[in-house]
């Protein structure tokens, strides 16, 4: 639920959107599925992207896209 969703401002929000439309377009799903996977699945959305934002941000978009993947594998989630 977006309300769950601890953001604090558009800058994280748009970062979160961004996470979510890139590693779908990576994997060849629809984004709706990795966002139930970040978000309901797991805590990837809240407890990874949201508080790592300053860090995640200044990296490549590769280098972004490929430590989520990393870290949905590591964690077992599927989507």
């Amino acid at each position: 639920m977006l309300t769950d969703i601890k953001i604090k401002n558009s800058n994280e929000l748009e970062f979160a959107v961004f996470c979510i439309e890139n590693v779908a377009a990576k994997l060849g799903v629809n984004a709706e599925r990795v966002y139930q996977a970040f978000a309901e699945k797991s805590d990837i959305l809240n407890g990874y992207i949201v508080p790592e934002y300053e860090m995640l941000h200044t990296q490549s978009r590769e280098y972004i896209i490929n430590d989520l993947i990393d870290l949905m594998k590591e964690r077992g989630i599927e989507v």
